[in-house]
């Protein structure tokens, strides 16, 4: 059916959302410090590593209170979303065609499936404000400091716009109720047209 294949479409879509929300957490390059005559350092928002002599040495956050704002802000928006994903994924499963789950119970199902794409749906829009937001007071910066010293948000952004834009399509397929509107209407109309075989005839 064309639904089942648009609810495995974006249930594939929001894991890979789910994946590459997950790599940008843990990734070092969010902001990227460079000096003149020094080498470059990478923070992200739980490492900050720096390269000395061709090698590279990270050390983790020691002092939450100490972090910048955004720092903090993104690491709990990023974490809270990838909960929001991690139940939507359960609650999707449920939801979907393709699983045996509340199969006597239709109407369930399908707001199962639609309750999980809208939370992946919240999910995706959580990470693009929060990594817009990011990107915004990483600018800011830069704007303010000096000249012999600038700012640049490194590759974990890009990865986390992108998971965040995934698991947002994802979250739309699957919350498509039309879909099982068709399929429904698909039933009745063949319960109609063709009857059963149990039926009893009125002629001898």
């Amino acid at each position: 059916m064309a639904s089942t294949g648009l609810q495995l479409l974006g249930f594939f879509l929001a894991l890979v959302g789910l994946g590459a929300t997950i790599a940008a957490t843990v990734m070092v390059e969010w902001k990227k410090q460079h000096q003149e005559n020094t080498h470059p350092i990478y923070e992200g928002l739980w490492t900050t590593c720096s390269e000395n002599n061709e090698r590279t040495i990270c050390e983790f956050h020691q002092q939450l209170l100490k972090l910048s704002t955004e720092v903090q802000a993104t690491r709990a928006v990023m974490l809270l979303s990838i909960f929001i994903s991690a139940v939507a994924v359960l609650v999707s499963t449920v939801g979907m065609k393709c699983t045996h789950f509340l199969d006597g119970r239709p109407k369930s199902k399908s707001t199962a499936a639609m309750v999980g794409g809208i939370m992946f749906m919240v999910a995706g829009l959580l990470i693009i404000i929060i990594t817009s937001w990011y990107v915004r007071m990483i600018v800011r910066s830069a704007n303010q400091s000096h000249h012999l010293q600038s700012f640049e948000f490194g590759k974990a952004v890009f990865v986390s716009w992108v998971g965040g834009l995934l698991s947002l399509a994802g979250g739309g397929f699957l919350s498509c109720r039309t879909c099982w509107q068709s399929d429904a209407s698909e039933s009745l109309s063949a319960s109609h047209f063709f009857p059963t075989s149990n039926q009893v005839s009125n002629y001898v």
